[in-house]
């Protein structure tokens, strides 16, 4: 609860200083406009990206989440990624046409885009696979899945499709809902296993010590393009005043490209942790006395 809580207002910070004030807008702009350097070139890699994301690959997706369930036999995985994916992207189109983004005159008026529903999609199927595979692969998925949501984010940057704060609430969006189920399946009562029995037999979580680094990576790749982010913002956001100019926006830009990365690595990191201390609770329930 407290993850999720902690998204939801995170999330309702960004509209507050980039949707609702001028000065936030107007360091968005500048990131808008800085996507067109390179984009030619950037576009041709980005677009396939963006043309995954669809109705059928979602489908694809919660099936291959349900197989895999239903292989661990583990039934009530099955309907925690539906209702992960559904819920997150319900929740998301729901954000944004509830919220609004006043005219102060920036830029184009396209009305309010966050969250964006492209990188809502790409972060909610990654996060899908994390929860239903076994413990051995979440590591690999969830740095698999930090990679392919920036990816997708970076992309609907390239495109002009999105402003970078429209990005980062989306996979701050999936964050909330995979807090969420992995919360009500620490709680849910686990049947036992051969696996936690094992488990409990060997005196020790085996797959703590992979999580943890793979945990401990992403948040080091967070923390450093996070950082880098930090410094091109705040330089935008110095001069936001100011006529606009080329360096201007390649600033803008740079910073939301590598937030969108920080987000999406932090992000994944917490939901690997999560998602291990859900099946850790699992394990224990399930284990002999």
């Amino acid at each position: 609860m407290a993850v999720a809580l902690a998204s939801a207002l995170a999330v309702a910070v960004l509209w507050r200083v980039f949707v609702v004030t001028w000065a936030g807008q107007r360091v968005e702009d500048a990131a808008f406009d800085g996507a067109r350097y390179g984009q030619g070139r950037l576009w041709a890699v980005a677009e396939p990206v963006l043309d995954v994301v669809s109705v059928g690959f979602v489908g694809a997706v919660l099936l291959a989440s349900v197989l895999i369930a239903a292989v661990r036999r583990r039934w009530s995985l099955a309907v925690q990624v539906a209702v992960l994916v559904g819920g997150a992207n319900l929740t998301t189109q729901g954000v944004k046409r509830l919220l609004e983004r006043p005219d102060h005159g920036v830029g184009a008026d396209y009305g309010n885009t966050l969250p964006s529903g492209h990188t809502t999609v790409a972060a909610s199927v990654s996060a899908a696979l994390l929860l239903v595979v076994p413990p051995r692969a979440r590591p690999l998925v969830a740095v698999v899945g930090a990679g392919y949501t920036s990816a997708t984010g970076v992309s609907t940057l390239v495109g002009q499709w999105h402003r970078p704060a429209d990005v980062v609430a989306a996979v701050l969006v999936v964050l909330a809902w995979v807090a969420l189920v992995c919360g009500a399946m620490a709680l849910a009562p686990a049947p036992a296993t051969a696996t936690a029995a094992l488990a409990q037999v060997e005196g020790g979580d085996r797959w703590w010590r992979r999580t943890r680094t793979a945990a401990a990576a992403l948040v080091v790749a967070a923390v450093g393009t996070g950082a880098f982010a930090l410094a091109m913002l705040a330089r935008a956001w110095a001069v936001r005043g100011d006529a606009p100019s080329g360096r201007t926006d390649l600033a803008a830009y740079a910073g939301g490209v590598s937030a969108v990365i920080a987000a999406s690595c932090l992000t994944f990191a917490l939901m690997l942790v999560l998602r291990h201390a859900a099946g850790s609770r699992d394990g224990t329930a399930a284990a002999p006395a």
